[in-house]
């Protein structure tokens, strides 16, 4: 997807989110942050949205948030001050193709539904070994496309809706699994019906 269709796209989404998308997508985040809360550490999330996953972050965690949408972060900001969120440490509006951190920034790198919307995905995800420190996690829960069934055939009629919806129905795991320093320690289908996958991946030490 274009920046500019990522930017209105999530413009439009942002009023309503919490009760669509992220309703449907909560068991893939709770699984996410289950498994982040059982580690230790500087966490980034990539693509924060509206915040949805801050608050069940535990206090031990030091969490930064990053997003592309004014209008999401909005929100995420409102969570944080009206929850007394003192585990997020900061939120800032940033592009993930080019992340404003050093090397070796963050014990674990959080991408949860973000890969399928961001424009050039492989860059997103060389931007995200970069960040991470050697030994470190990424966990990743998505929607990619499946090869046969019925997720597969609406998959494929949904494809071109890509910038009216906001996502890339169509979107392959391979596009994640491309870098040389990071390899998969587990995967697993998430609800709803099988539709998401969590993905942990080792970042070589």
């Amino acid at each position: 997807m274009e920046i500019e269709a990522v930017q209105s796209s999530y413009a439009r989404w942002a009023p309503v989110y919490d009760r669509t998308f992220g309703a449907m997508t909560s068991a893939a985040r709770r699984r996410a942050v289950a498994y982040i809360n059982a580690q230790s550490g500087a966490v980034l999330e990539v693509g924060v949205g509206t915040g949805l996953s801050l608050q069940h972050y535990q206090p031990h965690l030091r969490v930064t948030g990053i997003d592309f949408s004014a209008q999401m972060l909005a929100k995420a900001k409102v969570k944080v001050a009206s929850l007394g969120l003192k585990q997020v440490a900061e939120l800032r509006q940033m592009d993930a193709r080019d992340l404003d951190f050093p090397d070796a920034s963050f014990d674990m790198v959080a991408a949860m539904h973000v890969l399928s919307v961001v424009p050039e995905p492989e860059r997103v995800m060389s931007e995200i070994a970069r960040v991470l420190k050697p030994g470190g996690k990424v966990i990743i829960t998505n929607h990619f496309m499946r090869s046969q069934g019925v997720l597969a055939l609406l998959g494929k009629l949904s494809a071109p809706l890509a910038n009216v919806i906001g996502w890339h129905s169509d979107f392959e795991i391979e596009t994640v699994l491309g870098e040389p320093s990071l390899s998969v320690s587990e995967t697993d289908t998430l609800p709803p019906l099988g539709m998401m996958t969590f993905l942990v991946l080792s970042k070589s030490a």
